[in-house]
């Protein structure tokens, strides 16, 4: 079959001969054109049930907002099949069914809001071949209301969609309510932060779909991401930068909704961890994506870890060095006074914690650092070098990282025997500085090749870390002194001392560790 811009047909000339005669061109096939950017929020059924008079909706909407019932239903079988491949089979209108996948697997790039991912389409009844033949069975159900408007930006028009509603299953029924937001990129953002100022509007913990599986079984939902970046997959620096961006992002997101005075000392933690990863990362790529916009984003995410500063450190003080003196004093009335007046400044500062959380500026913080991923602001802001830099081969890059981190770790160690407290603080943020790059870029090198030099590295940072804790707990114990009060001040002095002979066992530790890591263990340098 020809493919040309016209066709041909012989038709018979004056003496039988045939003749060729033009005929008009066919158009060819258009290609479907590609489905527009989609962000996924939740928010809480009060929230939701007000959406629609949000002053932004108001000011923007364009044409009729259209309101009907929600029927959704979710499929697996009955041992789970689905789930354990991340995988679910969800209801569609008019019959359909659709396959997605709720879990992407870990060396997948990732940011928060995503989409779950439509894998196929398929008719009534036809279960997918990754159920292994087994039978379907409904699993969970979505009842309720779907709203649906256009907001009208100058940056473009998006599309609106709002489920509110309950989730339901056998035994258990949750409400819960999700919006999703499609559109031109730049009018994308601009409608996610227009109605995140005026409504609690957040990225998702989990899918719509893994919730209601989570539910109808009974276990905990199983997050996005969690813990370090996998870069496995990349090939170019920016390719990694997007990577581990878009990674953490989602776990800062994750931690951090696991906070609250009650809920004891991790969230905090590893929101923290999450943070430091994070800032880490745009170190590390600044040569490549330097620019005002990640300087900003970076300038606000060191503000939150100021307010997060102080729970984690009450939290170290109360369950650390504050239990064990407990312990060795159990009837000590002077100590348990000491103890009850920490506990009162870390409600205080999960208090301040949760105002931060609770407000504006947080979620504005997060949709900023998001939009700045998904436009690649560095683009608009880099220079030649910067430009050039963002195509190259990831391992060459990383390599030159991690030999300037390495370096700088073991001049500031040579006389490790000697070294005062404040020069052992110095190395040990010189041993977290390489060990956050070492993980952003032991993925590229292959899974198994940093694993040893990462232990190492860790077992460095606790050694040190100890004195490190030591000193702050006693400035936080000195902080609890109160004036003219001797039970108060004897109480203070016997934590002091436990602080410096906590060290003094420690301090081997730390030199052990420092003995421990070699340069055989540098995976970077032969790979």
């Amino acid at each position: 079959m020809s493919t040309g811009a016209g066709r041909s047909a012989r038709q018979p000339g004056a003496e039988g001969e045939a003749e060729t005669v033009e005929l008009p061109p066919v158009p060819a096939a258009e290609a479907p054109p590609a489905p527009l950017p989609r962000l996924d929020f939740a928010l809480t059924p009060e929230a939701a049930s007000r959406l629609a008079r949000a002053p932004v909706v108001q000011a923007h909407r364009s044409g009729r907002t259209r309101g009907a019932s929600a029927d959704i239903l979710w499929f697996d079988t009955a041992e789970g099949a689905l789930a354990a491949q991340g995988l679910t089979l969800q209801s569609g209108r008019r019959g359909a069914r659709t396959l997605l996948r709720t879990l992407p697997p870990p060396e997948a790039p990732w940011h928060p809001c995503q989409p779950p991912a439509e894998i196929a389409t398929l008719p009534e009844g036809e279960a997918p071949e990754e159920a292994g033949g087994a039978p379907l069975v409904a699993i969970a159900a979505f009842t309720g209301r779907r709203l649906s408007f256009r907001l009208a930006l100058p940056e473009g028009e998006v599309a609106a969609e709002l489920l509110n509603g309950r989730l339901r299953a056998v035994a258990a029924e949750s409400p819960t309510a999700r919006l999703s937001l499609s559109g031109p990129l730049p009018a994308l953002l601009a409608a996610a932060q227009g109605l995140s100022a005026q409504v609690p509007l957040l990225p998702p913990l989990t899918p719509l779909a893994e919730e209601a599986r989570a539910l109808a079984t009974g276990t905990p939902a199983r997050p996005h991401r969690l813990g370090a970046p996998d870069t496995s997959g990349a090939t170019t620096v920016e390719d990694a930068f997007l990577r581990a961006y878009g990674h953490l992002l989602e776990v800062v997101r994750q931690q951090s909704a696991r906070i609250g005075p009650d809920a004891g000392p991790e969230g905090v933690h590893q929101t923290r961890v999450a943070l430091r990863r994070l800032r880490s990362v745009f170190r590390v790529f600044r040569a490549a994506t330097d620019g005002p916009a990640l300087r900003g984003i970076d300038a606000r995410f060191r503000e939150v870890l100021a307010v997060l500063g102080p729970a984690r450190d009450w939290d170290v003080f109360v369950a650390g060095v504050g239990r064990d003196v407990a312990a060795a004093f159990p009837e000590e009335k002077r100590i348990a006074a000491l103890l009850r007046a920490a506990e009162a400044r870390r409600r205080e500062a999960y208090a301040a914690v949760m105002a931060m959380l609770e407000g504006q500026p947080w979620r504005l913080l997060l949709l900023d650092a998001l939009g700045t991923l998904l436009t690649r602001a560095w683009r608009a802001e880099a220079t030649v070098e910067g430009l050039a830099a963002l195509d190259e081969p990831v391992r060459e890059f990383g390599r030159g990282i991690l030999d300037r981190r390495w370096s700088r770790l073991r001049r500031a160690g040579e006389e490790f025997e000697t070294l005062s407290a404040e020069e052992l603080h110095e190395l040990r943020l010189d041993g977290k500085r390489l060990r956050y790059a070492a993980e952003v870029f032991a993925p590229i090198f292959g899974a198994k090749a940093g694993r040893r030099f990462l232990r190492r590295v860790a077992a460095l940072q606790e050694g040190l870390g100890v004195a490190n804790d030591a000193a702050v707990a006693r400035g936080l114990a000195r902080s609890l002194t109160v004036p003219g009060n001797g039970a108060r001040a004897w109480a203070v002095g016997v934590l002091e001392g436990w602080c410096e002979a906590r060290v003094a066992v420690h301090r081997g530790d730390a030199f052990a560790a420092w003995d421990r890591l070699s340069g055989k263990d540098r995976f970077w340098s032969d790979a």
